[in-house]
């Protein structure tokens, strides 16, 4: 990498209270290699009142008006899908410094946080290109944040009742689910809520995308893969009348009846990897593949 100021966004977890020294170790690294800093003014403010941080950004994030070449984001895996949801169709590269538990997409471990820097400065990395989704509602359905690198996920409300779910692909009829709801899951969201209810272990770069229903009436049902630029029409009807669609887990209320359409968004999200890493070691790890629990 050339010697450049970098422009980095960086974005975090509000929710975690025991990672300010990790919050100190980005900053101080970024800071060393003279990287103009923007940071998420709500984690700013987080970080400040919880861990006593005494930084000052270059610049604040308050919407999606910012520009960056580069995003971190501090926290787990969903930390990093709200980082995705902040780029938007930005085309800024995300790289994910694991605070939490799992880690699919979060790879860099905060004993790493230097040597990622470094290797973010020098260029020394690769990034892989995830598929997107995106929704969209008949009539006045709208959505605030329509894209998801994991999943978009169809779920009955408040009530005990099960709700139904009329699902076309590219406009034939493929089935009405009896269910508590249905997933449509990317690759990269493959490992997380639908793998959960039953949902396959996709690789990220297979061009497919998952059906998976979320606690079907009957047990023919089963998960369906289908090509990743596959049109899904959904209509709901339930007995409360309204329905939930939660966006990578943002949840947002429906109006029973209204058609949502998913499919491929027009761009990928970036995701810079460490050299070295693949997806088979960290699926490997992260499932404990091969440990005897015995022991």
């Amino acid at each position: 990498m050339n010697e450049q100021k970098r422009r980095v966004a960086i974005f975090g977890n509000i929710y975690q209270t025991k990672k300010s020294d990790s919050i100190q170790r980005v900053l101080d690294s970024l800071q060393a290699f003279g990287a103009e800093v923007s940071m998420e003014r709500q984690f700013h403010e987080f970080a400040v009142k919880k861990h006593a941080l005494q930084y000052q950004p270059d610049h604040f994030i308050d919407d999606d008006s910012f520009e960056a070449d580069f995003a971190i984001s501090l926290g787990g895996d969903g930390t990093l899908l709200k980082t995705a949801a902040w780029v938007g169709s930005k085309q800024i590269p995300i790289m994910g410094v694991n605070m939490g538990r799992l880690g699919f997409l979060a790879d860099v471990s905060p004993d790493d946080i230097e040597l990622a820097i470094r290797a973010l400065h020098e260029g020394d990395y690769t990034v892989e290109r995830h598929t997107a989704i995106c929704v969209e509602g008949s009539g006045k359905a709208s959505f605030n944040k329509p894209f998801a690198l994991n999943d978009i996920a169809v779920l009955k409300r408040d009530n005990a009742s099960m709700i139904t779910i009329d699902a076309s692909i590219d406009g034939e009829h493929l089935v009405t689910y009896q269910a508590d709801g249905l997933i449509v899951s990317t690759p990269t969201g493959s490992t997380a809520y639908s793998l959960s209810n039953g949902g396959p272990i996709v690789m990220p770069d297979a061009d497919i995308l998952c059906l998976t229903p979320v606690a079907p009436h009957s047990l023919n049902i089963r998960p369906i893969a289908i090509p990743a630029d596959s049109r899904v029409e959904l209509t709901v009807s339930s007995r409360t009348h309204h329905f939930l669609v939660a966006i990578d887990g943002r949840s947002e209320q429906c109006h029973e009846h209204t058609r949502l359409t998913i499919r491929r968004a027009d761009h990928d999200v970036l995701i810079i990897k460490q050299k070295g890493r693949s997806y088979i070691d960290t699926l490997r790890q992260k499932m404990m593949w091969g440990h005897d629990i015995r022991s």
